[in-house]
C-alpha cells in the first residue's frame, strides 16, 4: 500500500504545537527506560552501554538521573533464538520531541533486544518494589 502524506491541518497542528513547545523553552519531563541487553554481545553486564548511554543523553540536551542494574533474567519464551537478557532501568530528564531520537537510535542498535521508554510518573515516597507497602 502506498503510504500517504500527512494532511494539511494536520500538519498544521504538528507544526503549532512544536512551535508552542519551543516558545517555552524546552520543557523537560521525566521517562523511565527499559532495556534488554543482549548477553553474547554486551561486555561488563552492560556497564559500559549505560556510560553510553549517559553520554548519548547529554547530547541530545536530557540528563540521566538513575541507572539500576536489574540483572540477568531468563525469558519466558526465546526472543530472537535467545533465552535470557540483562535487564537495566533507567530514568531520565528530556525534551518530549526528542525522546523519540532516543526509541529511534537504539532501535537500530544490535545489542538490544528489547525497548520500552515509557513516562515516569512514580509519586515521591512510594515504593518501587512490587507488593511492598508503606508503613503507617
Amino acid at each position: 500500500m502506498p503510504q500517504t502524506a500527512a494532511s494539511p491541518r494536520k500538519r498544521r497542528r504538528t507544526e503549532k504545537r512544536i512551535k508552542i513547545h519551543q516558545e517555552r523553552g524546552g520543557i523537560l519531563k521525566k521517562y523511565e527506560a527499559i532495556f534488554i541487553l543482549d548477553i553474547r554481545k554486551v561486555e561488563d553486564e552492560g556497564k559500559g552501554f549505560t556510560e553510553e548511554f549517559g553520554k548519548n543523553l547529554e547530547s541530545w540536551g536530557g540528563k540521566l538521573i538513575e541507572a539500576n542494574a536489574m540483572g540477568r533474567k531468563q525469558f519466558a519464551r526465546e526472543i530472537n533464538k535467545r533465552k535470557a537478557g540483562i535487564y537495566w532501568d533507567y530514568v531520565f530528564e528530556m525534551d518530549p520531541l526528542k525522546v523519540i531520537e532516543v526509541r529511534n537510535q537504539y532501535r537500530l542498535d544490535e545489542r538490544l533486544i528489547r525497548l520500552l521508554v515509557i513516562n515516569y510518573d512514580r509519586p515521591e515516597g512510594v515504593p518501587t518494589v512490587a507488593g511492598a507497602t508503606l508503613a503507617d
